[in-house]
Order: structure tokens, then sequence, then C-alpha cells
């Protein structure tokens, strides 16, 4: 994958990206904990989030059509609260159109479903430059 610097800065890494599929993971830090001690919910929407993204672009790059994504709308619900450990998001796409597609993350803390999110994305020309 190419360099992703909000990655980064969250912590977040990918196991895999490919066509239709990514697994990415964070472990849990103080800077991702709410006053409260718990993760905080952007953390987990933003792993949904850049998980969709990974899961989506490599298909996208494979079709050799120049195009990119862009998130339409994301619903997540949260389950559990992450208080510490490894947080795992396993993204799969559901449908892919000519102009948009859905998908849908399973995030997963302890061996347990701490949040879902579904995802519909803009399948887009890049912009020249």
């Amino acid at each position: 994958m190419d360099a992703h610097p909000f990655a980064d800065l969250i912590g977040l890494t990918f196991d895999s990206t490919e066509p239709g599929s990514s697994r990415c993971r964070i472990m849990v830090a103080p800077e991702h904990l709410n006053p409260h001690g718990v993760v905080h919910g952007a953390v987990l929407y933003a792993m949904a989030d850049t998980g969709m993204g990974g899961a989506l672009m490599p298909m996208l790059v494979a079709e050799g059509k120049g195009q990119a994504c862009a998130t339409i709308d994301i619903r997540i619900v949260y389950f559990l609260p992450v208080f510490t450990g490894e947080i795992i998001c396993e993204t799969q796409l559901d449908h892919r159109g000519g102009r948009t597609a859905h998908l849908t993350s399973r995030i997963m803390a302890d061996g347990k479903l701490v949040a879902q999110a579904n995802g519909t994305f803009a399948i887009m020309n890049r912009c020249p430059g």
C-alpha cells in the first residue's frame, strides 16, 4: 500500500489490502482513549473508513482506469467498549457498481465483535495533476 500519513498518525497498519478486502489493526495507546479510558469511537470509525478504502483502491488500481474513491457515507454501530489491546478491522466489498461501491467492516477486539460499519464510496476519475 502507498504511504498513508493519516494511518501513520493513528498507528494503523495493514496486514493485507487486496481487491475487495483488507485487514488492518491498531494497538491501543493512550492517545486513542477518551477521557473515560475507553477507545474513542472516532478511532474505530477511522479504522473502518481506512479499511474500506484499503479494500476498494486495489480493485480500482487493478482495473487500470485511473480511478479513485471517496467516502460518501458510513454508518457504524458500536457494540462493546475497548480499553486495551489490539483492535482488528476486516473489510469486505459487498457490491461494486459503476459509480459506487458498498463495503462492510467488522471490528474485533479480544475475539469479540466491538463494532460494525457499512459504507458507500464514490468511484470517480482521478483529477489530472
